[in-house]
């Protein structure tokens, strides 16, 4: 019997990332977990048969540390992500953009940098990045967001380029309207009534789950088989600025 393959997850303690890992284990999959909110995690590593490790993925020494302790890596997901804010360029605060660029870009570059010579060792890796339909097109109140998500988009891309010929896939999804735990009350600072107004009138936005079968899709796919770019939208979003709300 061949040995148990391993994903690991990050941002795994709510939404996308929670429904991820679920899905992933229920797939046969031995699903590390990784995020900042312990509890949550070893709740859930609970739940599925999985293993939580507490990592802040801005930081490179505790992501350094997790890669020498996890042993093997078959699938990693980078979903460790989120938006802060909604204000305009000219209105937008340098901390706001910076914390974003943080988490979204160098989040994902520190994990796949230190989680590389694992997945190579396999012999059939897949780097997965969650990007956003924000890596593809602009939109007014996004400045900061859209710029750190095209940069993920781009590593992405970059990294599928330098890769090539070795064993070891690259796949992005793009999600469009999604509503997830806590992503707009985050972005909205904890107002409640701003967070819900994203959603107001859209009878069917896409949910963590469904993001999470996109997921398990694409990483299933045959060994050649490699998914550059996933784009998933309601049915209610033809674009990032044109949605279907029903009075």
């Amino acid at each position: 019997m061949s040995e148990q393959k391993v994903a690991v997850v990050t941002g795994a303690s709510s939404g996308i990332g929670a429904a991820t890992a679920r899905r992933l284990a229920a797939d046969g999959f031995q699903v590390v977990l990784t995020a900042r909110r312990t509890e949550r995690i070893e709740a859930l590593a609970k739940e599925i048969g999985g293993r939580a490790y507490t990592v802040d993925v801005t930081d490179r020494a505790a992501v350094d540390a997790f890669a020498a302790e996890v042993g093997r890596v078959d699938v990693l997901v980078n979903n460790a992500g989120g938006a802060i804010g909604a204000e305009t360029v000219e209105a937008g605060d340098p901390a706001d953009w910076l914390a974003m660029y943080e988490v979204n870009v160098l989040g994902v570059l520190h994990v796949t940098q230190a989680l590389l010579p694992a997945l190579r060792a396999t012999g059939d890796g897949t780097v997965l990045v969650m990007s956003s339909t924000a890596a593809l097109a602009a939109y007014e109140g996004g400045g900061g967001y859209v710029a750190a998500k095209h940069a993920a988009h781009t590593i992405a891309a970059t990294l599928r380029l330098e890769l090539c010929g070795e064993p070891i896939r690259v796949i992005e999804i793009a999600p469009g309207m999604v509503k997830s735990e806590g992503f707009a009350v985050t972005r909205f600072r904890g107002d409640e009534d701003k967070a819900a107004a994203v959603y107001a009138g859209v009878a069917e936005p896409l949910t963590s789950e469904d993001i999470a079968d996109t997921v398990s899709w694409a990483v299933t796919r045959p060994s050649h088989v490699n998914i550059d770019l996933l784009v998933v939208r309601p049915r209610a979003q033809a674009a990032n600025h044109k949605v279907h709300r029903e009075r």
